[in-house]
């Protein structure tokens, strides 16, 4: 099974200067602006190569503000391949930094000056310049189209720096002017550079793997040097390393491996320096485990600690339970055992013939020094800087155990305060996505724009390019809050097809129990002014037979109809006898029900009578003269596909064995080939289903199946459906993170629907979506893709499934509503894979 890129968790813990730090970054979270816009950043530490005027100088050119003449502007025009303008921030500490963003100057309608592309460069020293580079190697970062936007991206890599400059490009000659901002954390680790020897590549039958650090930053020639990479990019590899799907780069990307034929003494040796004495308690090492391509974790591992200027004779020595059973990544703990050192020098033995990182990181106090406190100009928490001459150094044996004691306690509260706020965090967020989903047939009234000047509010953009409208910045948790109205005409207009929002829709979910179409207004236009094309149907020839389930109003039955040829149009065929009862669904409105409902079901009748596909459940009559209101539809004689594949085995020995009936894996395809069919008629009609699941589609003779409504109101699926606060259920596990996030319903969301529903087929329905997670985490997963920062959870591939056939899935997965295939596309590729 493929798994998505997981992240390395990190806690961020704010304690007294005597606490233990955790200091693994997690990029996905470490995203907060570090003070340009937010003022915490003094002017003195923003400088620049020139200005344009006193009115233009580096000062100004903080986003989102207006200050001065409204941006920083370099004093002569900027031309193609010069690059010695720059706008230059100080932080005055190191930071991981994980997102930019630009804006031009627009001053009140009197400026349109802004940088189309730039570049950046870093420094952790301030006298050591490095280009920033992505992943592909590119240097040049696309950016500002206009004087008003904000563009946010991405910097993947992140970089560790203290110093940052950015460097407007051009492709020809033109004015510019910047504002900008930074985003991040503070970089707790301490660790400034790691030398090692350079990264190997390993031959493999089908493969070539990679195994440099690609994004190291330092000196790469036969070792690397003085600088920082991938071990220390807050990224974890996967457990299988030549899986390179996540960047589309090569295999064995995210590690940096090496083989014992290049290291007679049988270890690789890296050291890391630190910025200054700090008191070790734990290093944390990310090692591949792959047994089975030679691959395993460290030996032993034997450590040597520098304090002052010579090292300690006596090395730390540690090793590793090894494990021959499970392949999995994992990180491992080295206890350092309070070990005062500026640097680290540590040599892992080899288990195997290769020894695989991804991430290595530490857990340290700063040494503690008689030292005068001189709080950092940035607004975070202030560093111990050591005097030349330290007159204490904290090395008693007793003082230790009391530090190591405290800095327990303080971890355990720390910890369960975190979880404590981020359960909140979560429902609060949860409450208003809620609250905006089932508001969309109330009026929407304009809210006025709010806005936070929080310094540690984090940002989520849309995606790496997203750019932001003027003045306002996305939120996950506010999302709801401020965006009252989301499903704008704009929106859909982009998106192509008409959405919930702005969709007249049929609210069945108190009348039996569904809540199938959302129709467009459109369409509902054009059905307005036609009859229902369907004919009363004598009930006294309805014979009940099983309660198939109830909603609020109503209720559906199963019943045999007799006599139903008469009243069938003669384009509809019935594959039974002519004197033979008819299997049909009544769907029947309690006579209690109030007129909306009424309403509500006689549009339903009108909309039903206009879907003609051979895949899609035909309205075939009508008992709307008297009360009780009834609507006859087919039902096929094998039920719905849940229940029939999860009776079934697939073809092989096993089902041979057991005697149980089974499904070819042509018949597979060939029965969610038609539910691609189906809903590739509703999506050219504009029809958005909402609730597409294998117990939403029934079954016939030789594998026909027709895609129905029914399974709401059945309460042998309510499982599949989750309750909010008692005023709606919703089919989490199959919707899309936008429906649920946004509560933004398109034939795109259906398309995700599809994939989930082209999952449980290829599983025989024996296991639900998902079901190692709760609902609560269902819902948290979605959030992951809404940040789209590699640790959103994918349903994993079905064994029957070919990698062809998981590449549709994956692509109706897509995040980008717009990346996702249209079920024509989907149709004919499941064509090809029967074929």
């Amino acid at each position: 099974m493929k798994r998505p890129r997981h992240v390395c968790l990190s806690l961020l813990l704010l304690v007294t200067s005597l606490a233990s730090v955790s200091s693994q970054v997690n990029p996905g979270v470490c995203r907060y602006p570090l003070g340009m816009s937010g003022g915490q950043i003094q002017d003195e530490d923003i400088s620049a190569s020139s200005q344009w005027s006193e009115s233009t100088a580096a000062r100004y050119g903080r986003l989102d503000f207006e200050e001065g003449d409204g941006a920083w502007c370099p004093e002569i025009t900027v031309e193609p391949d010069n690059l010695k303008e720059f706008l230059q921030i100080d932080l005055r500490s190191l930071h991981f930094i994980t997102l930019v963003g630009t804006q031009g100057r627009h001053a009140g309608g009197i400026g349109n000056e802004f940088a189309q592309m730039y570049k950046i460069k870093y420094s952790r020293d301030g006298s050591r310049w490095i280009s920033w580079r992505n992943r592909q190697g590119k240097q040049v970062i696309e950016a500002n189209r206009n004087a008003y936007d904000i563009v946010l991206k991405d910097l993947e890599p992140p970089v560790i720096a203290r110093f940052v400059r950015f460097m407007p490009v051009t492709d020809h000659s033109m004015n510019v002017c910047m504002r900008v901002e930074l985003y991040g954390c503070e970089w707790l680790d301490g660790l400034v550079s790691y030398n090692a020897p350079a990264g190997q590549q390993m031959n493999l039958p089908e493969h070539v793997v990679y195994l440099n650090d690609s994004v190291y930053d330092g000196a790469i020639i036969h070792s690397m040097t003085e600088g920082l990479g991938q071990l220390t990019d807050g990224v974890c590899g996967l457990d299988d390393f030549i899986d390179s799907h996540v960047y589309n780069v090569w295999p064995g990307y995210d590690y940096v491996g090496w083989s014992n034929q290049s290291f007679p003494g049988g270890y690789v040796e890296i050291m890391f320096e630190f910025d200054r004495i700090r008191n070790f308690t734990t290093m944390m090492v990310h090692c591949n485990n792959m047994f089975t391509h030679n691959v395993k974790a460290f030996q032993q591992v034997v450590c040597y600690f520098r304090s002052e200027m010579d090292w300690e004779p006596t090395p730390l020595t540690f090793s590793p339970t090894l494990d021959d059973e499970d392949p999995g990544a994992r990180f491992i703990p080295i206890a350092l055992a309070n070990h005062m050192a500026s640097a680290i020098k540590c040599q892992f033995y080899f288990a195997d013939i290769w020894l695989l990182f991804s991430e290595i990181t530490f857990q340290s106090d700063t040494a503690m020094y008689n030292t005068t406190l001189t709080p950092p100009k940035t607004g975070l928490p202030p560093i111990i800087q050591p005097e030349d001459d330290p007159t204490h150094k904290v090395d008693d044996s007793t003082t230790r155990i009391l530090i190591g004691c405290l800095v327990a306690i303080i971890f355990i509260l720390v910890a369960i305060i975190v979880i404590i706020l981020w359960r909140q965090v979560w429902q609060k967020m949860l409450e208003k996505s809620e609250t905006f989903i089932y508001s969309h047939n109330q009026s929407s009234s304009a809210t006025s724009e709010q806005e936070s000047s929080s310094t540690y509010e984090r940002i989520f953009p849309l995606g790496p390019d997203y750019q932001e409208p003027s003045r306002l910045i996305c939120k996950l948790p506010e999302l709801a809050q401020n965006s009252e109205e989301p499903a704008s005409s704009s929106t859909a207009a982009q998106d192509g097809v008409p959405h919930y929002a702005e969709a007249d829709i049929v609210t069945l979910q108190g009348v039996t129990g569904g809540n199938t179409y959302a129709i467009p207004a459109l369409a509902m236009d054009l059905l307005s002014g036609k009859d229902v094309a369907v004919e009363e149907f004598p009930r006294k020839l309805l014979t009940f037979k099983e309660k198939l389930g109830e909603g609020q109003f109503g209720e559906v039955h199963l019943c045999e109809a007799e006599g139903m040829q008469e009243f069938m149009n003669k384009e509809f065929l019935f594959d039974v006898p002519e004197e033979a009862t008819v299997l049909v669904a009544v769907k029947m409105l309690r006579s209690d029900a109030n007129k909306n409902a009424r309403n509500d079901f006689l549009k339903e009748i009108k909309i039903m009578s206009r879907l003609k596909d051979p895949n899609i459940v035909r309205l075939l009559a009508v008992c709307i003269y008297s009360d009780p209101l009834c609507m006859i539809t087919e039902y096929m004689e094998n039920g719905d596909l849940n229940q029939f594949l999860s009776r079934r085995e697939p073809e092989g020995q096993l089902a041979l064995l057991s005697n149980s009936p089974t499904v070819s894996f042509d018949n597979l395809c060939y029965m969610a080939a038609q539910v691609a069919s189906g809903m590739k008629y509703l999506s050219s009609l504009n029809f958005v289903h909402r609730d597409l699941a294998t117990r939403n589609c029934l079954v016939g003779k030789n594998f026909t199946i027709k895609i129905a409504d029914f399974g709401m109101s059945r309460n042998l699926y309510s499982g599949d459906y989750y309750r909010i606060q008692g005023r709606a259920v919703l089919p989490i596990r199959w919707m899309s993170w936008e429906s649920i996030l946004l509560g933004k319903f398109t034939t795109a969301s259906d398309v995700w629907a599809f994939a989930v529903t082209l999952w449980e087929i290829l599983n025989f329905c024996k296991e639900q979506p998902y079901s190692q997670l709760t609902d609560e985490q269902v819902i948290e997963n979605t959030g992951e893709f809404f940040r789209d920062q590699k640790r959103q959870i994918y349903l994993p591939q079905p064994v029957l499934c070919p990698d062809s056939l998981y590449k549709v899935m994956l692509g109706c997965w897509r995040r980008n509503t717009k990346e996702r295939p249209s079920f024509q596309e989907i149709h004919r590729a499941l064509l090809e894979i029967q074929s």
